[in-house]
């Protein structure tokens, strides 16, 4: 088990590595993200009221698709030089998954908090109040976004068109849990630090890593 976490962390390690040297995945994350709150800021002419309002559930849709942008690269980097099989053969499948979750939820954090003061910056809304809460939601949020987008990043990666595929499985998958971030983003913006629905995120997350450390040794497999 120990030697299982240790092969995980260094799997974390060498993606964040290799990501760090390319900038891959998250130079284009960022700028998504960047371009799609840039554009709906000039987009609709909205008072504070009302982009507060809609606060929650725009930042959620920009983190759901620069989320996706992530992990549809977590395996697909793995093809050339059949890397893949290297890794399947020195480590276990739960390690592999395990270690390429925790790089993707670095990378999708960080494109979190470099979006969140531009997003405060352009839409006029104090976000700094109820900081902590809301790194609170990012975080697991993002687990539950990465954990869920890893899994459907192996199942597809040997798929021809794998960029059409992930987005297609994956959005479905993370409705409750969007539906829950967004609500407590928006009511957390709105100075209503309530974090009642913060149980929807943990069930979410533990279920889903449940039953993807479970599956993935035979996903890896196949």
């Amino acid at each position: 088990m120990r030697q299982g976490f240790a092969a995980a962390l260094a799997i974390a390690g060498k993606d964040l590595r290799t990501e760090w040297r390319t900038r891959e995945s998250i130079n284009s994350s960022v700028s998504f993200a960047l371009v799609i709150l840039v554009l709906f800021s000039f987009a609709f002419d909205l008072d504070r009221e009302e982009k507060l309002a809609i606060s929650g559930g725009l930042l959620w849709l920009v983190y759901a698709f620069a989320g996706a942008l992530i992990v549809n690269r977590s395996f697909a980097r793995e093809i050339p030089n059949d890397c893949l099989e290297v890794l399947i053969s020195s480590a276990r499948g739960w390690a592999i998954f395990l270690g390429k979750s925790i790089a993707c939820f670095v990378l999708l954090m960080v494109v979190e908090l470099i979006s969140l003061p531009i997003f405060g910056l352009f839409y006029n809304i104090n976000w700094t109040g109820s900081l902590f809460a809301l790194l609170l939601v990012m975080a697991l949020s993002s687990w539950g976004v990465t954990i869920v987008g890893t899994a459907l990043s192996a199942i597809t990666v040997n798929v021809r068109l794998r960029e059409l595929m992930l987005p297609v499985l994956l959005y479905p998958l993370m409705i409750p849990l969007l539906i829950g971030a967004m609500e407590m983003t928006t009511g957390l913006l709105n100075g209503n630090a309530v974090l009642s629905d913060i149980r929807l995120l943990i069930v979410y997350d533990v279920m889903f890593t449940a039953i993807a450390l479970y599956l993935i040794e035979f996903i890896l497999v196949i």
